[in-house]
C-alpha cells in the first residue's frame, strides 16, 4: 500500500471512529430526552366502520 493509501485510510477511520464517538457521548449525556418522544395515533378509515 501506497502512503497516499495509508494517509487516506487512517483519516477514514479516525473520522467513522470520532462520528461514532460523538454519537454515543451525545446519546449517553443527553438528558430527557424520551419525554420528546409521542406516540401516533394510527387511524385507519376501517376504524370508523362499525361492528
Amino acid at each position: 500500500m501506497t502512503t497516499a493509501g495509508i494517509l487516506i485510510m487512517i483519516c477514514s477511520v479516525g473520522t467513522v471512529t470520532s462520528l461514532f464517538s460523538w454519537c454515543i457521548y451525545k446519546v449517553l449525556t443527553t438528558p430527557r430526552e424520551t419525554d420528546k418522544i409521542h406516540a401516533v395515533d394510527l387511524h385507519t378509515p376501517d376504524m370508523d366502520l362499525p361492528d
